[in-house]
């Protein structure tokens, strides 16, 4: 399983990170790494949930950087 993170800053300076593949795993900080960090936690979450629910466990779970 590989996410890729989209990281942007807003006009009001805080920070909002996304990991598209995760529904719902969005999240604003006011720094860069504290949004990833958040929307990290929020794709784990969900992904424990999903696992819960349907038993599939993913071999492994990587979250890339976005390529310039």
């Amino acid at each position: 399983m590989r996410f890729n993170f989209e990281i942007d800053r807003e006009t009001d300076g805080r920070w909002i990170a996304e990991i598209p593949e995760v529904p719902g795993a969005m999240a604003y900080g006011v720094s860069e790494e504290e949004a990833k960090a958040k929307a990290y936690a929020l794709a784990l979450y969900a992904i424990a949930d999903d696992v819960e629910k349907s038993k599939n466990i993913p071999d492994s779970i990587s979250v890339l950087p976005i390529s310039a």
